[in-house]
């Protein structure tokens, strides 16, 4: 892990770039933060579209964040930014805006070529810079997982220890194969779902909330669509991980 950049941001937060790799991060943490009093750390999960691009939705949950007194950090999915493309997964975004277009149901065959590829790598990725991040002395356990794609949310609440809670943002496909996974989560889970989502399944929203086998669970619902999300839905979420992080 090699710290590229900082710049300190109103609230005393500080934010530094990283990488890991070649993989491009971003590292906020609270003016409270230090050795003596390490921050629990929450990873920000976002959808593949660039950190650039998801920039100013990722720094403003980071800030609200900070307030509370947690570390957040994120990393560029596979095939997103300025990282390699994958032309299977554009071509499996092709077909499926197409599908959407068009008014079809989307195949499985898509949504696997879409998301298990991006899983089965991200989620190593998270991992590792989970490794870099905790070795910090200003950051320290517990740590949560909050956005989305939410099957990597699934793949890492099922897979890695260090993770004990998560907010779930529904909103992405999830192959079959992450239903049966879901089975196995049994961290506490705060699954937000706009009812509204243009993009997003509602049904298959809520059959994936019913198979998670954590025994907390909650399903928080909001009228509208996929960029509606209330402001005290936030806030709600933000309670969850004070007290399971804290």
């Amino acid at each position: 892990m090699r710290l590229t950049s900082e710049q300190h941001l109103d609230g005393g937060v500080l934010e530094r770039e990283f990488t890991l790799g070649e993989i491009p991060g971003i590292l906020w943490t609270p003016a409270s933060a230090s050795p003596s009093t390490p921050a629990p750390l929450i990873l920000l999960g976002h959808p593949p579209l660039g950190l650039r691009k998801m920039y100013p939705r990722l720094v403003a949950r980071a800030q609200h964040s900070a307030a509370d007194g947690f570390a957040t950090a994120t990393i560029e999915l596979p095939g997103s930014g300025d990282r390699p493309r994958w032309p299977a997964a554009e071509q499996a975004r092709a077909d499926l805006r197409q599908a959407m277009a068009a008014g079809e149901p989307v195949s499985d065959e898509i949504v696997d070529a879409l998301v298990l590829p991006l899983v089965d790598q991200a989620v190593p990725e998270w991992q590792a810079a989970l490794d870099a991040l905790l070795s910090l002395p200003e950051i320290g356990g517990p740590v949560g997982y909050s956005g989305g794609v939410i099957s990597i949310g699934i793949r890492l609440a099922v897979v890695e220890p260090r993770v004990s809670a998560a907010v779930l943002f529904a909103g992405s496909f999830v192959p079959r194969a992450l239903f049966e996974e879901a089975r196995q989560v049994s961290i506490p889970l705060h699954v937000l779902l706009q009812w509204d989502d243009e993009g997003n399944n509602r049904q298959a929203a809520l059959d994936l909330f019913d198979v998670f086998g954590s025994r907390e669970k909650s399903l928080h619902a909001h009228l509208g669509g996929h960029a509606g999300v209330p402001q005290f839905a936030g806030d709600a979420a933000a309670q969850f991980f004070a007290r399971h992080l804290k």
